[in-house]
């Protein structure tokens, strides 16, 4: 049974191989020791993702990525991952890096989040971006 899902509320990415991510996102929980029982990627726009900000954060700013954890126990890993295109796009411009690497980044970031990384502390931040930059070289290699 899948348990990574893609929607997409008012954007689409060009999302190529979408199973074989799929399939990647489940590889990573197993490899960080996680169990997965559902995880559902929203795509959408700045709009969108900045209403949730607000409605929920109480953070009044755009970003690029939103992760919830809706795990109801600590043995099994459910949440929702919103994610901005525009967002992406304008940073992958900013970083200098293609949209699709930076598309995988932030789909990667989100499911680190709820495996437990975090990132507001500068030694936190480091740890995720080493996380991030693992998956991606295994992903887009």
């Amino acid at each position: 049974m899948q348990k990574v899902h893609f929607y997409f509320l008012d954007r689409n990415p060009a999302l190529k191989e979408r199973t074989g991510l799929k399939l990647f996102i489940e590889k990573l929980f197993t490899s960080e020791k996680k169990k997965l029982g559902n995880l559902s990627y929203i795509f959408c726009s700045d709009e969108h993702l900045l209403t949730i900000n607000k409605d929920f954060l109480k953070h009044d700013f755009y970003t690029d990525v939103i992760t919830f954890d809706l795990s109801s126990s600590k043995n099994e890993i459910e949440g929702e991952v919103y994610l901005s295109v525009d967002r992406i796009k304008d940073n992958a411009k900013q970083l200098g890096v293609s949209f699709k690497e930076e598309l995988h980044r932030v789909i990667f970031h989100g499911a680190l989040h709820l495996c437990g990384y975090k990132d507001k502390k500068k030694e936190e931040a480091l740890i995720m971006r080493s996380k991030e930059n693992k998956y991606l070289k295994r992903y887009l290699i």
